[in-house]
């Protein structure tokens, strides 16, 4: 009876933890990270993005980068002095925190003529509320901005693993 309870009270922290694992958003879905004048604002609009999801940047490596910024450095275009861009060309970045995150292109003129400039407002985990609204005016936060590599998110195999293992010890011993 024991193993029972134990088998139901794992399936039941596998069936809570799935979907707190997020959601993977691909910036400008089938457009990408591109100097192409994509309107990633309306892109952003049309989501909502919370804690625990991930951005991912896909796009030519050495065509492009993502820097992460704060709201003086996203009205700009200028990336934080001293910082690393991600420059893979398949960039996953974790929304660890809610609020404004501001991402540019630190490529050329990519963020000032070609629009490649992205910023969204992340909800608390599992949370409802409106979808992403652009800034009208971006506050310039009192801070430096961290480097973009701080929020690279780190693999979800383990939590996927965990959960189907549960499913399945679930499965075979409770019958």
């Amino acid at each position: 009876m024991a193993t029972k309870a134990f088998l139901i009270a794992l399936a039941v922290i596998a069936a809570v933890a799935a979907p707190a694992l997020g959601e993977d958003f691909i910036v400008g879905d089938d457009n990408g990270w591109k100097n192409n004048n994509f309107d990633y604002a309306a892109w952003a609009q049309s989501k909502e993005f919370h804690v625990g999801d991930r951005l991912v940047f896909k796009y030519t490596p050495g065509s492009h980068n993502v820097f992460k910024v704060d709201g003086a450095g996203f009205k700009d275009c200028k990336a934080p002095l001293g910082s690393d861009p991600l420059k893979s060309g398949n960039d996953a970045i974790e929304l660890k925190q809610e609020g404004k995150k501001w991402y540019i292109c630190g490529v050329g003129d990519h963020c000032s003529v070609g629009g490649m400039k992205l910023v969204i407002n992340v909800l608390p985990a599992g949370g409802v509320g409106a979808p992403s609204q652009p800034p009208t005016s971006p506050p310039t936060p009192s801070s430096p901005a961290p480097s973009a590599a701080s929020d690279i998110a780190a693999s979800k195999f383990a939590a996927w693993s965990f959960a189907a293992l549960c499913g399945v010890l679930f499965f075979m011993f409770l019958a």
